[in-house]
């Protein structure tokens, strides 16, 4: 999968950030470095969180997400047992999970992206939590039934 995960478009840098917000437009926010991972989560909590059978996310380093407007609209959810999930309190729109003050990476909601993100998905987690009525296509994806390790 590694020639099919990253794409031909210049990667995000502080030079040229890759843009994104919430469905409003309230929070937007830039990333200024490469994502690391890319994949599909189908866990329960995401299929509820989304209203879908999976949400798909890439990982990139904490301090190279920026809130450029609306910090004051974030909201967050502090699910137990699970990562901080980022939203806008005003329209509810998916942004980003993780501790934004501990971790040292954060899952970006890749469809809060407004341009290419440089990468594509590399795996399927939490498989064994997949609905039924979303069928899973043999896209040759690294599959997990429960979380990726790492």
């Amino acid at each position: 999968v590694s020639g099919a995960s990253v794409c031909a478009v210049s990667a995000p840098s502080h030079e040229h950030p890759l843009t994104g917000a919430c469905a409003c437009g309230a929070v937007r926010l830039a990333i200024t470095a490469p994502f690391e991972s890319s994949g599909y989560c189908h866990c329960t909590r995401c299929q509820r969180r989304t209203g879908g059978g999976s949400s798909v996310n890439a990982r990139v380093a904490t301090d190279a997400v920026a809130i450029t407007q609306g910090e004051h609209q974030l909201r967050v959810w502090r699910p137990e047992g699970g990562k901080p999930k980022w939203f806008c309190g005003a329209c509810g729109g998916a942004l980003f999970s993780g501790d934004r003050e501990r971790d040292a990476m954060l899952g970006v909601r890749l469809g809060m992206l407004d341009g290419d993100p440089g990468i594509r998905p590399q795996y399927r987690q939490w498989l064994d939590s997949a609905p039924a009525w979303d069928a899973i296509p043999d896209d040759g994806l690294e599959r997990f039934g429960g979380a990726r390790p790492g």
